[in-house]
């Protein structure tokens, strides 16, 4: 079979999962185990993968599934623990007397609360608790969700404390494979990885500190009394000082500490920078800027619902600073557990190996501790007596965090199987190369060497179609290292930019976007997000071709 072909049969589950989600807008939970059936029979019938090789795949894949759960499950029950302690509405509290000024308030609620959010917690959140915020203090409902979806750019990489990177990336990739490579050259597995995530930190950095200017200037365009993109323009100097102030620590700490925590800190150090900076007037024009009237806005633009944040109750003895105390032990204790070799192997101790399963080679283990998961559940823990909550308010918060993973898991066992299929079929009786690696043949055969131009963009249609930074990792990350290395170029910058045009596929995943809509009470309102989108992709694949054939980007796998 001639390599068009491969590539056209290896493509069909992704093309088929584009028919089902974006052409005739199935949910994932009905459109995915279709997606899965067609990877096994594709699998199965044209690559003559045995049906032991596809049993052991879908097993490693539920494994490796459990892994996110868990990881969902920590991330969101801490964010339902502190809305039902009340830390959320004593966090949201705290921005609204910063200033009076919308552009300012974006900076500091939508770009660096959110970006926190997306670190800590990642699945959209942001969007959840950003733009009913914004709402709360006076924005239109929809300029809360086009500025909400811009959330979801920038940090998304390293959202959930990591989570596309060290699940999506890390199991999209044929990490067997690639390590053998690797011991081959003298290197290994975590590094090549942690190669990964420094450029795509890098990358992110120098694309994101646009993002606060792009979000203010289309809310004065789009949501200005006077439809103007210069009265968010006027305040440039304010809004670069405020990208910068996240994306350099987010940049530094990508590079040395790696993918759990640059949107954390990137945000914790952040804002109480630019908090203190707008309290004092520093690079803030004289005039302050804000919407017309609320009886001249327009009907669509407004919700018809009352915000589930707002029925918060908060504990009137809460302080700003106990309210905090939370996400930065999160903070704290990732570090820890990541930095000191001592306190790693202590959170390691407890691992449940799966090896050789099903006698073909494949393994995974999964170590609860380690994962932030167990971190995030064992700060749960703390903050329950910390925050004086009452058993109920936990059980309720317990109950909403275990429907969301239930939800979310059911699309997740069939997407990482289905995943795993593609990754393991390249042992087959065809003599064919791998399914990824087949498309990967192909195009690079095709588009040639300005190929790391157009990555970003093949990121982002993933997270366009399935609604998630992590999902597109995982299906096209061996696609985007199977390009690379036909081409001759950097493996680890090419998933690198995969990466990050995933990020950016967020701000018009349809999912996101409804599900932005939701949480202000309105439906089916586009955000406009396609222009920054564009933006982000563009920029990055233009610093991919920068990177490879100016700057000659290398990695271990290139001798």
């Amino acid at each position: 079979m001639e390599i068009g072909a491969q590539a056209l049969y290896a493509a069909l589950p992704i093309l088929v999962a584009a028919v089902l989600l974006v052409g005739l807008r199935l949910p994932a939970k009905k459109a995915m185990p279709i997606v899965y059936i067609v990877t096994s029979l594709v699998a199965f019938i044209v690559w003559e993968v045995s049906f032991n090789r596809i049993l052991a795949s879908t097993i490693q894949g539920l494994l490796i599934t459990i892994a996110v759960l868990w990881i969902i499950f920590g991330a969101i029950l801490l964010l339902n623990t502190l809305k039902h302690s009340g830390a959320i509405k004593v966090i949201r509290e705290g921005f609204n007397n910063v200033s009076p000024d919308r552009r300012v308030q974006v900076v500091i609620i939508a770009w660096l609360f959110g970006s926190f959010i997306e670190g800590a917690s990642g699945f959209g959140t942001p969007a959840a608790i950003a733009a009913p915020l914004m709402v709360a203090i006076g924005f239109p409902a929809m300029a809360a969700v086009m500025i909400g979806m811009m959330i979801q750019s920038t940090p998304v990489s390293f959202g959930a404390v990591g989570t596309p990177i060290l699940i999506g990336v890390n199991k999209g990739l044929d990490s067997e494979g690639i390590s053998a490579t690797l011991q081959s050259f003298g290197s290994n597995w975590e590094t090549y990885l942690q190669i990964i995530t420094s450029e795509v930190a890098i990358v992110h950095a120098i694309t994101g500190t646009l993002i606060p200017l792009f979000m203010i200037m289309m809310m004065t365009r789009f949501f200005g009394e006077n439809k103007s993109w210069t009265e968010g323009l006027s305040i440039l100097p304010f809004a670069i000082f405020g990208g910068l102030v996240f994306t350099v620590p987010y940049a530094l700490t990508g590079i040395f500490l790696g993918a759990e925590f640059p949107s954390l800190i990137g945000a914790l150090v952040g804002l109480p920078i630019v908090t203190l900076a707008a309290k004092k007037g520093f690079l803030i024009p004289k005039n302050s800027w804000d919407f017309a009237p609320k009886e001249k806005w327009p009907v669509y633009w407004v919700s018809k619902f009352e915000m589930k944040l707002d029925a918060m109750n908060t504990k009137v003895d809460m302080s700003l600073a106990r309210a905090w105390v939370p996400y930065v032990l999160v903070a704290a204790i990732l570090v820890l557990t990541r930095v000191s070799s001592e306190a790693r192997d202590f959170v390691k101790a407890w691992v449940i190996p799966f090896k050789n399963i099903l006698g073909e080679g494949l393994g995974y283990s999964i170590t609860p501790l380690y994962l932030p998961g167990g971190i995030l559940v064992f700060v749960v823990l703390i903050t329950y007596f910390l925050h004086k909550m009452e058993f109920k308010e936990m059980k309720e918060a317990f109950k909403e965090s275990s429907q969301v993973m239930l939800g979310a898991g059911f699309v997740l066992v069939f997407t990482i199987p289905l995943v795993r299929i593609l990754i393991n079929s390249g042992v087959n009786a065809s003599g064919f190369d791998s399914m990824p690696v087949a498309m990967a043949n192909f195009v690079a055969s095709s588009v040639g060497d300005i190929y790391p131009l157009f990555a970003p963009m093949i990121g982002a249609l993933g997270a366009f179609i399935a609604g998630s930074n992590t999902v597109s990792n995982m299906m096209l990350s061996q696609f985007q290292f199977g390009v690379a290395n036909a081409l001759g170029i950097s493996t680890a910058f090419m998933v690198a930019l995969q990466a990050v045009g995933a990020a950016a596929g967020n701000m018009i995943a349809i999912h996101n976007v409804v599900a932005a809509s939701a949480t202000v009470g309105l439906l089916d309102q586009e955000g406009r997000t396609i222009i920054p989108t564009i933006y982000y992709c563009l920029v990055a694949g233009i610093l991919g071709l920068i990177g490879m054939y100016v700057l000659g980007l290398t990695d271990p796998l290139i001798k």
